[in-house]
């Protein structure tokens, strides 16, 4: 026991020195470079006339918050679908979740062009909803729909079906421009009262996911064996589809479509974590959210003094890896 509480006391020590490094990383490095003391003064000596302090509270600041929740919430998404579908292959981006989001912010933006931000997140939560809704039940139309890899394949099919309705929309309607933000995930564009608005939201999610975690430890098990524990499987899907929907739409709402995070993270979690998801959602949160951070960062040096698409990035890592697990994982369930 006292080597178990050792070991995750170990993992939470070396997480939140590898948050804080990364904020001040993220926070100095850019196009143009900021001594790390001028990042310190801008917190405890702030001043208004400075222009660095200022690039740092407006728009250095609620990025790299930005990319740490985002990280994190995917991540958690990306556990939870694993876990209840026992499926290698799924994650938001992959089921079509995120691409419903975005596919809602997309009609909102044609039909309700003064929508306000609150709006706009209760619409990426109702695309999420509906993305989920479209890929598990077309799937359960279909013959073994539900196997891991026609499960990802029916997820990617109608994700890009829904994408490309609606850059099809954006043009006709002539609002490509407004909405390129959601296709690009420009951390670089995050908004602090978008930020401040998906708090409530995302605090909902988070609970619903660390309820459902013991659940999910028996689902992964086999679905009989969870109801020989007294699991009702369908309130916790349903409990945990909801936490999925919830933490994707507001990741959508923040900065837009982000790829792969939600398929590697969880990966990693349980190759570090082990198997019990009471702790693989907070560390997969503390993963993800780092990985982003990272890649946000890595993003700035590619093709500096320009910055690379974060969702290049993230495909450079993701690609690959869903690949391999096609190849080793792709027709077997947990």
């Amino acid at each position: 026991m006292r080597s178990f509480i050792k070991k995750y006391f170990f993992y939470f020590i070396i997480s939140c020195s590898l948050i804080a490094i990364t904020i001040f990383v993220s926070l100095s490095y850019g196009s143009t470079s900021i001594k790390l003391m001028t990042v310190w003064d801008a917190f405890v000596r702030f001043d208004a006339d400075n222009m660095e302090h200022l690039v740092i509270q407006t728009a250095r600041l609620p990025r790299v918050i930005g990319a740490l929740l985002i990280g994190a919430f995917l991540a958690i998404s990306g556990a939870l679908m694993q876990g209840m579908t026992r499926n290698y292959l799924a994650s938001p981006s992959i089921m079509g979740v995120a691409d419903g989001s975005v596919f809602v912010i997309t009609l909102c933006m044609i039909f309700l062009p003064d929508a306000s931000t609150m709006a706009l997140i209760v619409f990426s939560l109702i695309g999420s909803a509906l993305g989920a809704f479209l890929v598990f039940m077309t799937a359960r139309l279909l013959p073994d729909g539900m196997t891991p890899l026609t499960l990802a394949i029916i997820g990617t099919i109608l994700g890009t079906f829904l994408n490309g309705i609606s850059q099809a929309l954006a043009t006709y309607f002539q609002v490509s421009q407004h909405i390129s933000f959601w296709y690009n995930a420009r951390l670089h564009q995050m908004d602090p009262v978008v930020i401040k608005w998906v708090i409530p939201f995302a605090i909902i999610g988070l609970l619903l996911a660390f309820f459902v975690a013991n659940f999910i430890s028996a689902i992964v098990l086999g679905e009989e064996v969870a109801l020989g524990l007294g699991v009702n499987l369908m309130v916790i899907k349903s409990l945990t589809m909801l936490s999925v929907v919830i933490l994707t739409g507001v990741s959508v709402a923040m900065a837009g479509k982000i790829a792969f995070i939600g398929l590697i993270i969880p990966h990693i979690t349980r190759f570090l974590i082990g198997q019990d998801y009471r702790k693989i959602i907070p560390f997969a949160g503390i993963f993800g959210g780092l990985f982003l951070a990272w890649s946000d960062i890595i993003s700035r040096f590619m093709n500096h003094p320009f910055e690379t698409p974060i969702g290049v990035v993230t495909a450079l890592f993701g690609v690959p890896y869903f690949l391999y697990l096609i190849k080793t994982k792709g027709g077997r369930s947990f």
